[in-house]
């Protein structure tokens, strides 16, 4: 049993100087309360009541735990109510990690109106090139974008996120625009560093999914410098719509092969136990949703 259960029994007993007493403030029986005395006697070695049967009373031992022990119990319970108010209001801070491109995207505004909607709660936000192990980490919620394959994870689908094969205008003059994945093979790619040293791309073809081996011409941690690279003519990139749409708006990016880019790409929040999270993280969950689904998410 729990040393805290035994020291409040302790104490009960001491400030009502009565077994019987004690048990109906703790609302267990008498034959409780002697059991747990006599365990904690048993693992100091020492007796700290003088029994009668009219009356209990503090030894020396007995005396000094109830004082020294005063400070750690208000301690215990002053932690314990603020631990409490994590379960049932939005505070403290939460751990977040996200894929290094979320950080041109709409993410840091959600999160700068979450904060204002949730002064109480603080964000630590990390852009990972890489999956986190989230229990080793500490990362209470993850953000993914892509399938999830670790099956210990709670997963909710936010928003399907498109993909775009695209290259700059000089690029596709010099190369041909290709009409079938397939044909990518031969082109110049600009790839996630993530992909190794033989990345591949997959494409959906029939409904069924379609690996191209790419030739990777540069290689980055993160999208942005690739959208430069691509921009400046040097290679095919291949990644969310969302990162390159503006500089297709604006001619400087050309896409092709629409009709084949895979279409089970989803920004998806994962997490770790569906119990007992706290008031934050299930506040954060809502409040993510609630904003993806008005723009067309979806949740799985």
């Amino acid at each position: 049993m729990d040393s805290l259960d035994l020291i409040k029994t302790f104490r009960e007993v001491a400030s009502h100087g009565s077994f019987s007493r004690a048990a109906t403030k703790l609302d267990v029986s008498k034959a409780t309360v002697s059991k747990y005395i006599a365990e904690l006697e048993t693992r100091l070695g020492v007796r700290l009541l003088n029994r009668s049967t009219r009356a209990v009373s503090l030894t020396d031992a007995g005396s000094l735990l109830l004082e020294r022990s005063k400070p750690m119990m208000e301690m215990f319970e002053l932690t314990q109510a603020e631990v409490q108010e994590h379960a049932s209001h939005p505070t403290g801070r939460l751990r977040i990690s996200a894929p290094l491109g979320a950080g041109q995207g709409d993410l840091p505004k959600m999160i700068g109106e979450f904060m204002g909607h949730y002064p109480d709660v603080s964000i630590s936000l990390q852009l990972l090139n890489r999956a986190p192990d989230m229990a080793e980490e500490g990362i209470d919620l993850a953000l993914h974008f892509g399938p999830i394959e670790d099956e210990n994870l709670i997963v909710r689908k936010l928003a399907r996120r498109a993909l775009v094969v695209c290259a700059s205008p000089l690029y596709w003059r010099k190369h041909g625009k290709p009409t079938h994945p397939r044909e990518l093979a031969g082109h110049d790619a600009l790839t996630q560093t993530r992909l190794g040293a033989h990345p591949e791309w997959r494409f959906e073809v029939d409904g069924k999914p379609f690996d191209v081996a790419m030739k990777s011409r540069m290689d980055a941690t993160e999208a942005a410098p690739l959208i430069q690279v691509a921009m400046q003519g040097f290679g095919v990139i291949y990644m969310p719509e969302m990162l390159v749409q503006p500089h297709i708006d604006h001619g400087e990016l050309v896409p092709v092969l629409q009709d084949y880019v895979r279409s089970d790409m989803w920004l998806s929040a994962a997490y770790l136990q569906r119990r007992h999270n706290s008031a934050a993280l299930r506040a954060l969950l809502d409040f993510l949703e609630s904003r993806f689904k008005g723009r067309g998410g979806a949740k799985g």
